[in-house]
């Protein structure tokens, strides 16, 4: 019975340090930058849809095309 005691307040300490840390990570100085979707100067934005790879294959494909035309000339 003193071993299953002894594990429960050991358990209950565990716990009570865990609930402390988390109040601790909750506090307002460490949400700088938590609630970004609230900012003024991301509102009017969106995030990134699906087809964002596309965008980034087309524009190295146009940089790919500027330099070729750039090499032809020379």
């Amino acid at each position: 019975m003193n071993k299953q005691e002894q594990r429960s307040e050991l358990q209950e300490r565990i716990a009570a340090e865990l609930r402390e840390k988390a109040l601790r990570t909750n506090m307002p100085e460490n949400t700088e930058l938590e609630n970004v979707e609230n900012l003024a100067y991301m509102k009017g934005t969106q995030q990134t849809t699906s087809h964002g790879w596309a965008w980034i294959v087309l524009i190295i494909v146009a940089a790919g095309v500027f330099i070729s035309f750039l090499v032809q000339g020379l």
